[in-house]
């Protein structure tokens, strides 16, 4: 059984950093393209980062040069380092997965979710 489980989420300032991470469980993780989706209330989920197995990545632009993902195959997990945070990176964050070699960028390419870890960036 397939599981993705999220954690480090938190309360942090503007300006602060916070990693997140996305161990998962049940699979060859080396043969999984993973993502980060991210939802704000009132707001569709939209893709954060994207990783291969490889190490290609994808970022959307809001948070590029500001957030990395990576993955540590040995350890089947996936990080999500963010700084220099804002008010609007305010969501719910979500571990994604899917078998496959080639970034994947749309929600419905990815079959396996986590159950979201919440990041709220407050003064």
């Amino acid at each position: 059984q397939v599981q993705l489980v999220e954690s480090g989420g938190g309360l942090v300032q503007p300006g602060g950093s916070l990693r997140l991470s996305c161990a998962a469980s049940g699979m060859i993780f080396s043969m999984y393209v993973s993502g980060w989706y991210r939802q704000a209330p009132g707001k569709q989920r939209e893709l954060v980062a994207a990783i291969t197995s490889g190490g290609t990545t994808n970022y959307v632009d809001s948070v590029k040069g500001r957030f990395t993902i990576s993955r540590d195959n040995a350890k089947n997990t996936v990080y999500l380092q963010m700084n220099s945070l804002k008010p609007e990176d305010t969501a719910v964050y979500y571990c994604a997965a899917s078998a496959g070699m080639l970034v994947f960028t749309t929600e419905s390419q990815y079959t396996y979710w986590g159950q979201g870890t919440q990041v709220t960036v407050s003064s």
